[in-house]
């Protein structure tokens, strides 16, 4: 079955969240609940003007959500650049190996170059099955070292 491209659009949560219902049947690793609070974040995401930069793209075989790739945009005055962030590139345990990561990857790259983006930066994961997958990207380079730093439960002075 063929893969087709879809942007993800508010009308599309209940796909994306039996998605993730999905996604935990064949692998129960996930970090995250699927709870009233999160869908209700979800869709506040979507009147929220913070998510403005965000890309979000679904793939669907028929009716049915099989994988999802979400980025943001980063301007950054450190060098004066638009770069991107690859936040989350997922596709269902029985899907992968077909090709659907790779084209929700090169329909992201086109919606990037688009906006003039030139560079996409992730953080991958460290299991064998994710590194495999992005050490195959075409024009990739693995650099430096992720780090993930909590914000929550800092203390502001009113400084």
């Amino acid at each position: 079955m063929s893969v087709e491209i879809k942007d993800y659009t508010k009308d599309k949560i209940p796909d994306v969240l039996e998605f993730e219902r999905r996604l935990r049947e064949e692998e129960d690793d996930w970090g995250w609940e699927i709870d009233e609070p999160y869908v209700r974040a979800v869709e506040a995401s979507f009147s929220d003007s913070a998510f403005d930069g965000s890309v979000s793209l679904l793939a669907y075989e028929g009716p049915a959500v099989v994988g999802r790739i979400d980025a943001t945009l980063i301007a950054s005055r450190f060098d004066g650049s638009k770069k991107a962030y690859l936040d989350w590139i997922c596709v269902l345990k029985s899907r992968r190996h077909r090709g659907v990561a790779q084209t929700l990857l090169e329909a992201l790259r086109g919606i990037l170059c688009q906006r003039r983006i030139d560079t996409l930066i992730a953080l991958t994961a460290a299991n064998e099955e994710a590194q495999r997958f992005y050490h195959s990207v075409p024009d990739s380079e693995m650099h430096d070292v992720g780090i993930w730093i909590n914000i929550k439960g800092i203390e502001h002075n009113g400084d």
